[in-house]
């Protein structure tokens, strides 16, 4: 069932500026069946006027991406800000990485997909989609097939630098952590969850039935009293509707460079 995200969004574009130093821009993709509508802006968005008319406006969808950015690499400008969306194999793909890899982007040669913007992580998100055209060309094939392929090229920027990554085709989510992601799966019986970064607390057993499944993928867990799972270096999750439907472990190594937030 499509959801809104108003409760998760509103501490979270507090980091972006206010508990947190994530001020150089933030963005949102919503997926609504095929389509998807994004939300972009440089400003912080714990002072953006675009940041407050999403968290009013509860637009419900079965996929969400959302990025808060603290610059490493590229100016702050509405190019270098996430979450990025290119096509491929008919869907728009939505993307969103928390991490540094600058120094090494001449290791990840592309040639189809080329960036828009300045930024290491649009960088390694085309040399991704360059990677998934060479290896399946025209016929994408199935879901397990692929996020398992993807999870290796993550493992492969992630030797790299810092690698957290959030990808999205509007049917399924997939995390991959380099240093430090949380995850929660919220579903009946529902409780009460407050907001670690605003004075906000809701009784989603007000707000859900009994078939809906929720899950929320952050860098930092943003609610003080559920309990979130932490990823492991290398843990890669794939989800549909809500619920983990794949999982694994890469081989990487963990980097020691401070996390920052989605």
């Amino acid at each position: 069932m499509p959801t809104d995200i108003c409760f998760s969004f509103s501490g979270l574009m507090q980091r972006g500026g206010n508990t947190g130093p994530h001020k150089d821009g933030w963005g949102i993709t919503f997926y609504e069946g095929k389509g998807c509508r994004s939300f972009k802006d440089p400003l912080p968005s714990a002072h953006s006027p675009i940041a407050e008319l999403v968290t009013n406006y509860p637009i419900k969808s079965e996929a969400v991406v959302c990025h808060i950015r603290q610059a490493n690499s590229g100016a702050v400008c509405l190019e270098n800000t996430h979450p990025f969306v290119r096509q491929m194999w008919g869907k728009n793909w939505t993307y969103a990485h928390n991490g540094q890899l600058a120094d090494h982007l001449t290791q990840l040669k592309i040639k189809y997909h080329i960036p828009i913007g300045t930024t290491d992580s649009e960088h390694a998100f085309c040399w991704i989609l360059d990677q998934l055209h060479i290896e399946f060309a025209e016929k994408e094939p199935d879901e397990k097939v692929l996020f398992s392929y993807v999870a290796k090229l993550c493992e492969r920027i992630n030797q790299l630098g810092v690698f957290n990554l959030i990808l999205s085709d509007g049917d399924h989510l997939f995390a991959y952590c380099s240093n430090n992601l949380h995850w929660i799966t919220r579903k009946a019986p529902f409780g009460e969850a407050s907001l670690i970064d605003a004075e906000m607390c809701v009784d989603f057993q007000q707000v859900t039935t009994a078939n809906d499944i929720v899950t929320v993928i952050a860098t930092r867990p943003l609610t003080n009293d559920e309990s979130w799972h932490k990823m492991s270096c290398g843990q890669w999750h794939l989800f549909k509707l809500g619920v983990s439907i794949a999982c694994g472990q890469t081989e990487a190594e963990e980097r020691i460079p401070p996390a920052q937030t989605f």
